[in-house]
């Protein structure tokens, strides 16, 4: 997904999408990016356990079939080091742990994150219930837009997975600031034709890009 940093500049052009579209509309439009949704020591270091169990049994199994032998102690040893070594190399590069984490828990974790921000925010908290998150989670290579139950009974959620799959092409043309953009501009649309503006409407949230 994005690699680039998000400069001032596209922070502020962020900001003014979010100011446009909610001059259209009730509702109310909060944008999060998380640079990752969890550590992963645990699960990668699970699966490589996993991964060297398997190529042990292969090794143990080779070695019978070719008539060689080693002591077993030796093997344990050799197993304990290689072990050893793996944990400590996860634990020094963290990029390299999501590598080793199935999708659908990588998945689930930046899911999990976007509804804790989504609470967090205070996006829940608006008087009609009409708040938008937008959230991107970059190593997990995974978008989501979260509404509150306000909109939830207008809008069908085949809307919001139209403006998801236009925000991760956008990132994984690492263009991510322009997808926040027009995911802002098409979160606004759909505000607008339920949620237009009315006289005493006010800003319940901040009007700028977080990032975690």
């Amino acid at each position: 997904m994005a690699t680039r940093p998000i400069s001032p500049e596209d922070h502020e052009r962020i900001a003014d999408a979010i100011r446009a579209a909610e001059s259209k509309t009730d509702g109310e439009i909060y944008c999060v990016v998380a640079h990752a949704s969890g550590g992963y020591f645990f699960p990668a270091a699970f699966m490589a356990m996993l991964g060297m169990l398997v190529v042990s049994l292969g090794v143990g199994y080779g070695l019978e079939a070719w008539w060689l032998s080693i002591r077993l102690p030796h093997f344990v040893i050799a197993e304990l080091l290689a072990l050893a070594s793996v944990l400590i190399l996860l634990w020094a590069l963290p990029a390299l742990r999501i590598h080793l984490v199935p999708r659908r828990l990588r998945y689930q974790a930046a899911h999990a994150n976007a509804m804790k921000q989504f609470l967090a925010r205070n996006v829940h908290r608006t008087a009609a219930r009409t708040g938008v998150l937008v959230f991107v989670s970059i190593a997990e290579r995974y978008a989501e837009v979260v509404a509150d139950s306000g909109i939830d009974s207008r809008v069908g959620q085949h809307v919001w997975d139209g403006v998801v799959r236009d925000l991760t092409a956008h990132a994984g043309d690492d263009r991510l600031a322009e997808g926040f953009v027009k995911a802002i501009e098409a979160v606004g649309a759909v505000l607008a034709e339920h949620f237009p503006v009315s006289t005493g409407d006010s800003n319940e949230l901040d009007d700028h890009l977080v990032e975690i």
